[in-house]
């Protein structure tokens, strides 16, 4: 196993149980990886186990502080430290307008920034300590174009973008040679996801200096931006 390769690596999905989050625990148990699927469905756990033979799951509500803590002690008892983290929880609501834009949209996506913030930093150190240690996380165009209709939407998108860049700076710190955070951008993610887990993957394959904080375009023809 060399390091930059997937196989042999301990990867934890966070938000496992959606299209993308099959098609990556797919793709990285086919390159050779151990993954850990992370939900809060046991009955959609369930299910991702019998699709993709092989995958580890975890029930976990990703927004609790303390129960990622508790998480990462099991994980770490039952197969050693983390290599990667791709985190996947999300989801999508429209509000119309500004006014449209209400306080119960924005605790449905701030929970999904809360998670991408529990599970960077329950698990950096062990992306630090790994010999390739690997974030990935799914962003939107709407960062770069909001819209009014989908301000919640494209304004918490922008934390965790900003968020992920920002571990990116740190690892350029810590560990600028075999640790890196990318942020793949997509318009919708709905017929990428094949495409999205074959794009993790290659994370692993890429020097960490060429895509350690980089901002992906994923479309369904090979973008080939990462070297």
């Amino acid at each position: 196993m060399t390091d930059g390769s997937v196989a042999g690596r301990l990867v934890l999905i966070a938000g496992a149980t959606s299209a993308s989050g099959a098609a990556v625990a797919r793709a990285l148990t086919a390159a050779g990886a151990a993954v850990v699927a992370v939900g809060t469905r046991p009955d959609a756990l369930e299910a991702l186990r019998a699709s993709v033979p092989g995958v580890t799951t975890r029930t976990c509500d990703l927004s609790d502080l303390g129960a990622v803590t508790a998480l990462a002690d099991n994980v770490h008892a039952d197969a050693g430290r983390v290599d990667g983290l791709v985190h996947l929880v999300g989801g999508w609501r429209g509000g119309g307008s500004i006014v449209g834009q209400s306080d119960a949209d924005w605790d449905f996506f701030d929970r999904a920034f809360r998670t991408l913030r529990n599970t960077t930093r329950v698990f950096h150190d062990d992306l630090v300590a790994s010999p390739a240690g690997r974030l990935a996380f799914v962003s939107s165009t709407a960062v770069d174009s909001p819209t009014a209709g989908a301000a919640n939407y494209a304004a918490a998108k922008a934390a965790s973008d900003a968020w992920v860049r920002a571990v990116a700076q740190g690892f350029r710190k810590e560990a600028p040679e075999t640790a890196a955070a990318a942020v793949f951008v997509v318009g919708a993610l709905s017929g990428l996801e094949e495409r999205l887990g074959t794009e993790v993957v290659r994370l692993w394959d890429t020097p960490p200096p060429d895509v350690n904080g980089a901002r992906i375009p994923l479309t369904a023809a090979d973008p080939s931006n990462l070297g």
